[in-house]
């Protein structure tokens, strides 16, 4: 181990102190390991020098030897297997240096003003997030993403920082990270992390669903055991160097570009937030129709620009976007963006791995024709066929799928029954759906990186997709409640020439003489939760919308 340097920060040596401590529970498991073995020497020794002579002990002699090379042959097969272990790879798009030389070279610069080794690659995440990755196990040659050993971390930075920072505020807010290289070179953190990362995937193979399947089983059940075991034992310990480490780095590049870093760190709250609402009210009602925004990165400015035109805390935000922004750092903007678009619809969505007839991308200019209105005759038809195998009758007057029939279905009885019916069926109809749709969402050949490299979900463990679903579960009224607005906003467009649109903060939007339309939703949840349908049809009468009128289906 190595001593402690003079003059190194009180972060640095905290980090170093808790790596000891991880280390030494690697030692303590190494002595239990030997125990056996040292009792057989002694007790070899002893019988060799006559001083340990008997029945007894040649018998207490040969047990310990055999328990001795039973415990070690165990010992070395557990540690081969915890060493082979894969540790997860974050799923990310990897960006060669031809890709992004000005960003490579911002990175470098970086390092070089904070004294630290450059990371030896960067890769980008569709989340508002940035971190060091160490990317030298063997296993992970199997994306094409391994490093050689001793090599720096790979910086990965979140996609989204890069369209909406400047270069300036992009430069503030990765400094912290760059100055981990410093810490992650050092040895005994860096094998106190290799240790740590070694036992938890050992973890993982022992419970995923390779290990209980496996021939080798017995061994994978003790591996994990032990491996469960050593990691409560440090578990406190690596948490604890962690955040050392996070301080030291976080000390090392306080003094460069303080104030401004301040202004970048708001920037990062107002990044994720409109990443947030636009992956959950843009991205995900695209995804359930089989499309894919193929520049969400691009959306992410236009939302935070509409969040900074409502609300008064964002004011002033968008004036920096007369700046050079860190997107300009890449060669190609728009292929990273897709690239990372498709990679956040398979982590949030589980969609396959590639466009198809059934996953096709889809750009902002078409989002409104293609899956909003799209979206809503989808679910108007399905309302109606659900109302078709519950045996309602249609509304009186022109035949076909009417607006009208929806209404005189949930105000028949008071206080909304009505509306448990028929969302329990649409509830299972469009689970069914959904069901008939997951073989073909599995489908596809493995995600690509920019440089040819193979599948970016290879190393993540098997767990099933998405990985970080973005939707709770959903009561059936909710999902009455969409199918209702998904009608009246079909009877809407086909009488009075409404419009779908798209609102970048809340998604599908209903445009009525080029204005969207917000008061909607209370007059629907009037007769969906009360079975009310006054408020409804006073709004329509407003608009002029005919709700006798038969619609357009999908």
């Amino acid at each position: 181990m190595t001593g402690t340097a003079i003059g190194e920060s009180v972060g640095a040596r905290g980090a170093r102190s808790k790596a000891f401590a991880v280390l030494r529970v690697r030692g303590w498991a190494a002595a239990v390991a030997l125990l056996p073995a040292a009792v057989a020497v002694i007790l070899l020794a002893g019988g060799a020098t006559g001083r340990m002579s008997g029945s007894g002990w040649d018998t207490a002699r040969w047990t310990v030897t055999v328990c001795a090379v039973v415990v070690l042959l165990a010992a070395v097969a557990v540690a081969a297997v915890i060493a082979r272990a894969a540790p997860a790879l974050s799923p990310t798009v990897e960006l060669p240096e031809r890709s992004a030389p000005d960003l490579y070279r911002l990175v470098h610069d970086l390092a070089e003003r904070l004294d630290v080794p450059a990371p030896s690659a960067l890769a980008l995440t569709p989340d508002c997030d940035s971190w060091l990755e160490d990317r030298t196990h063997p296993a992970h040659a199997i994306s094409g993403a391994r490093r050689r050993p001793g090599e720096a971390p790979v910086l990965v930075i979140g996609s989204p920082f890069l369209w909406w920072m400047r270069v300036a505020e992009l430069r503030a807010v990765l400094g912290p990270v760059v100055a981990g290289t410093s810490l992650a070179a050092d040895p005994d953190i860096a094998a106190a992390r290799r240790f740590v990362r070694g036992l938890d995937a050992a973890v993982a193979d022992a419970t995923g669903p390779g290990g209980r399947r496996s021939i080798r089983r017995p061994l994978s059940l003790l591996t994990g055991r032990i491996a469960r075991l050593l990691l409560r034992g440090c578990q406190m310990h690596a948490a604890e160097m962690e955040r050392w480490v996070a301080a030291a780095a976080s000390e090392r590049a306080q003094g460069m570009d303080y104030g401004l870093r301040i202004v970048a760190q708001e920037q990062v709250g107002l990044a994720y937030a409109g990443w947030d609402r636009l992956l959950t009210r843009v991205a995900l009602p695209a995804w359930h129709m089989g499309r894919w925004p193929s520049r969400l990165d691009a959306g992410v400015v236009a939302a935070l620009t509409e969040l900074s035109r409502r609300d008064r805390l964002a004011e002033g935000f968008t004036s920096r976007l007369g700046e050079r922004p860190a997107c300009d750092l890449l060669e190609e903007p728009g292929t990273v963006d897709e690239a990372a678009s498709l990679l956040a619809a398979r982590l949030f969505h589980g969609g396959p791995a590639e466009a198809g007839p059934d996953w096709s991308p889809v750009d902002w200019q078409h989002y409104p024709d293609e899956v909003v209105d799209r979206k809503w005759r989808t679910e108007a038809a399905r309302i109606h066929r659900v109302l078709d195998e519950l045996g309602v009758p249609p509304a009186t007057g022109p035949e076909g799928p009417t607006l009208a029939r929806v209404i005189e279905h949930l105000s028949q009885r008071p206080g909304g029954a009505a509306s448990d019916d028929l969302a329990a069926a649409l509830t299972a109809r469009t689970a069914r759906e959904e069901a008939a749709r997951e073989p073909t969402r599995a489908q596809g050949r493995p995600a690509v990186a920019l440089d040819g490299a193979g599948d970016v979900l290879a190393l993540w463990g098997g767990e099933p997709l998405p990985l970080f679903p973005l939707q709770p579960p959903r009561s059936g009224r909710d999902l009455l409640t969409d199918h209702v607005v998904a009608m009246v906003c079909c009877t809407a467009i086909d009488t009075v020439g409404a419009a779908p649109g798209l609102d970048w903060l809340d998604g599908p939007a209903l445009l009525i003489d080029g204005e969207r339309r917000a008061d909607l939703m209370a007059p629907v949840l009037s007769l969906v939760e009360d079975g009310d349908a006054q408020p409804l049809r006073v709004w329509l009468r407003s608009l002029g919308v005919r709700p006798e009128k038969p619609v357009r289906l999908a």
